[in-house]
């Protein structure tokens, strides 16, 4: 073990923030990236075991008011989903 790689030291310099009121003091408070932020972080998502086996529902939902926003796969082929007749591809009708 004598033959160990020597370690330089290390120095830290302070970075102090640009004079003259620059906007890139690193507040982001009101900026649209806080908004963006904010408006994400009252969505959740859930996911469900659907009809079929090895199926799921994906819900993003609203955390404050519990409604569902966006939900894939939609509740029509939910529904279609729990019919016997279903199978992939059944969605789309190509008869003319």
């Amino acid at each position: 073990m004598s033959n160990n790689a020597a370690i330089a030291a290390v120095t830290a310099t302070a970075v102090l923030p640009i004079a003259g009121g620059s906007s890139a003091s690193g507040d982001f408070n009101g900026s649209k990236s806080a908004q963006d932020v904010a408006k994400a972080a009252r969505y959740r998502l859930v996911i469900e075991e659907g009809p079929q086996n090895g199926s799921f529902i994906y819900k993003t939902m609203d955390r404050e008011t519990g409604e569902v926003i966006r939900q894939f796969p939609r509740e029509q082929v939910v529904k279609m989903m729990q019919s016997e007749s279903y199978g992939a591809g059944s969605v789309i009708d190509t008869t003319a």
